[in-house]
């Protein structure tokens, strides 16, 4: 039995040294056969030094070294395709999730014969506004997609090989990962767990903003679906307002007139159509995107 652990770094030098020591301790109760995957996604600062430098010490630790930053996302798949062992253990190295649960999650896929045990918030961590818009997301990700996906869910999760090697067949570009987590089936087990809470973060609002549309538009042709009607209710209202005027105007005289009430009609009417047209265009870029078969990410080079 082999385990292999997953980590990316992207500003994570802080953390590095505590989570190698932390991680070896907890998987070494479990078995002495492992190896240590460092994914270096274009860190600015020194985390890939600190990673060679663990390296050199001991060589169960391997290192992926991007050419630039390709993401959070595509740089775990990277690093799962990279694993060689009959468990893979896929966590932050931010300490945010203890590395502890490597044996916690090993225990109940035991118990259970689970294929995945992964982590779920027991209270989303974050003020007011991060907590309700977080759930705001989930809501509206779980009503328009056609995958359930547990919220909340952390990157925390020991896999069997044969899952890994399902979720790897995946080819897309465009990654919102719970949605392929969910969508590979399997049995998979929810455990509670707290999430620490560090001072920093370089998740900022704009790339939360940018994984809602992605998560959205990856998983889901509903808003598409509802362009269709939106645009059969407008053609539908239109033609009954239209000839509502016109027996107005033939029967009893009356033609109901308005500059505001015209106005504001056609900047209703431009607005939803660019509306439309721009979820449109978001679907055809990620065709586009799919269409070109650009590589995931490119290694500069593999450190084992």
């Amino acid at each position: 039995m082999k385990f292999s652990i997953v980590t990316t770094l992207y500003y994570s030098a802080p953390y590095i040294e505590e989570f190698y020591e932390r991680v070896c301790a907890e998987v070494e109760k479990v078995t002495d056969n492992f190896e240590i995957i460092f994914v270096n996604d274009g860190s600015p600062d020194n985390s890939l030094e600190l990673a060679i430098s663990l390296h050199e010490k001991d060589h169960r630790v391997k290192i992926l070294d991007f050419s630039r930053n390709f993401g959070h996302s595509i740089a775990m798949l990277t690093g799962l395709a990279n694993t060689t062992g009959s468990y893979v253990f896929l966590i932050d190295v931010d300490l945010e999730e203890e590395p502890e649960l490597v044996s916690k999650f090993y225990e109940k896929m035991r118990q259970t014969h689970a294929d995945v045990v992964f982590g779920i918030q027991e209270k989303r961590k974050g003020e007011f506004f991060e907590r309700l818009s977080g759930d705001i997301f989930w809501k509206l990700f779980t009503f328009l997609s056609s995958y359930p996906v547990l919220k909340n869910q952390l990157v925390a999760r020991l896999m069997t090989r044969q899952y890994v090697d399902s979720l790897l067949e995946y080819r897309e570009r465009e990654v919102f990962l719970p949605g392929l987590w969910a969508m590979t089936g399997f049995k998979q087990i929810p455990v509670a767990v707290k999430k620490h809470s560090k001072n920093s973060t370089t998740y900022t609002f704009r790339k939360k903003m940018v994984e809602v549309v992605n998560a959205i538009t990856s998983f889901s042709t509903t808003p598409l679906v509802f362009i269709f009607y939106l645009g059969a209710l407008i053609v539908l209202v239109s033609s009954i307002s239209a000839l509502w005027l016109i027996i107005r105007k033939l029967f009893f005289g009356v033609f109901l007139a308005g500059w505001p009430s015209l106005i504001v009609s056609i900047w209703l009417i431009g607005g939803l159509t660019t509306f439309c047209l721009g979820l449109i265009g978001i679907y055809l870029s990620k065709v586009f995107m799919e269409a070109k078969q650009r590589p995931k990410a490119i290694i500069r080079r593999i450190i084992k």
